[in-house]
């Protein structure tokens, strides 16, 4: 029994009535007490102090029985807007959701340089022009959480920042002192694990998403909630060694994960100016040898990953956030082929359904989760693939 406080028990209550109103879509009172164990009377006063603040919205239900229409409660997704960010060594994407964490606005901006104030003055333009375009809402823009490869510290500085080589900055200082809304700073990989588990796998305490784009990293949700190890940077395995005095990564190792078995790496090595996904797809279904023979070369180098990964970590589900694997329908069987230890044990291996969007969509919902002040959020966002 959880004991506190009257405010602090208002608090838990509010939070416990949002996730639940979130989950269920639209709910009626009556259903809202039976599903949090709270009494009507504190149900009605919780429904009364959130609708006074717009953050939810009434429907009466249409039926043809007899008697009463019951009134339906929805939160109200247009009373304030998110805004992701995926901070990457080429590219900047900015995607702004609304409170259930669908995108109504999406763009990429290409870098051409990696100077950290030249990068910050990009930040904060776009940054202000979007929350303009929030004004009409009733809180307008409630948080901006980036997504940053590199190392974070618990107190959201950036520790390092290898493909930049940016090294001990406070970004969300620098924000925060020259616009005026409340920034979240976030390793990139935590915030896939996050959206992993906000969108697709909410019933599962125990995930590890491995996100293998222009490196690798690691993001895991343990107990519902990110683990982030002592300082802040637990899953920093794109620098885990698995080839001795092999290739020199910017981090100073040789030999690094993410030089074998990132989507960069992949490019890369096979040599081919301008290719792009729509051409490794094509080249796979023609049986292009050179691209079948590299993807094999990625699968293995992956699976030698895993392997240790998975004797570190012993997880529920595992998943693989690269566009590339998605191009190929037998990677998980290839991968799986690989994995043989009698000691390594997992649950289920798949590869993500959000892809490169699913940094972005966890940043969205990091800052409407702490936005909303609730312990958990389930939103269900249906994603379009072109391939």
């Amino acid at each position: 029994m959880i004991t506190g406080d009257a405010a602090f028990i208002k608090k838990l209550n509010r939070g416990l009535i949002l996730s639940q109103i979130i989950e269920h879509n639209k709910i009626s009172r009556a259903d809202l007490s039976k599903v949090t164990g709270l009494n009507k009377a504190t149900v009605s006063v919780q429904v009364a102090d959130l609708l006074e603040e717009n953050l939810l919205i009434e429907e009466q239900l249409e039926h043809n029985n007899l008697g009463r229409r019951p009134i339906l409660l929805s939160l109200n997704r247009k009373a304030g807007y998110a805004l992701g960010i995926d901070l990457d060594k080429n590219q900047i994407m900015f995607t702004l959701s609304d409170l259930l964490g669908f995108p109504t606005h999406i763009e990429i901006v290409q870098l051409q340089t990696k100077d950290y104030n030249e990068i910050l003055e990009i930040l904060i333009e776009y940054i202000i022009d979007i929350k303009k375009k929030c004004q009409g809402s009733a809180f307008g823009l409630i948080g901006v959480t980036i997504g940053i490869h590199g190392l974070v510290s618990k107190d959201e500085k950036i520790l390092f920042f290898p493909q930049l080589q940016w090294r001990n900055k406070n970004i969300k200082e620098d924000l925060q002192n020259m616009v005026d809304v409340t920034v979240f700073i976030e390793n990139n990989a935590n915030l896939t694990a996050f959206a992993e588990s906000v969108f697709k796998h909410n019933k599962s305490n125990n995930l590890i998403s491995i996100s293998m784009n222009s490196g690798i990293g690691l993001g895991m949700i343990m107990n519902g909630e990110i683990h982030r190890g002592f300082h802040g940077y637990a899953g920093e395995v794109g620098h885990m060694i698995v080839v001795p005095d092999g290739k020199l990564c910017a981090c100073g190792n040789q030999g690094c994960w993410e030089l074998y078995a990132s989507e960069s790496s992949f490019f890369n090595k096979l040599g081919r100016s301008n290719a792009d996904y729509y051409d490794i797809h094509s080249w796979l279904k023609l049986g292009d040898p050179d691209v079948t023979n590299q993807m094999d070369e990625l699968i293995k180098y992956i699976a030698i990953g895993l392997n240790n990964i998975i004797n570190m970590y012993n997880p529920e589900i595992i998943v693989l956030n690269s566009e590339l694997l998605r191009l190929n329908r037998d990677a998980v069987k290839q991968i799986e082929s690989r994995l043989n230890s009698n000691i390594s044990h997992y649950g289920r291996l798949l590869v993500s359904e959000l892809g490169k969007q699913a940094c972005v969509m966890g940043a969205c919902a990091f800052s409407i989760i702490k936005f909303l002040q609730i312990s958990e959020l389930n939103l269900q966002v249906t994603m379009k693939r072109t391939l």
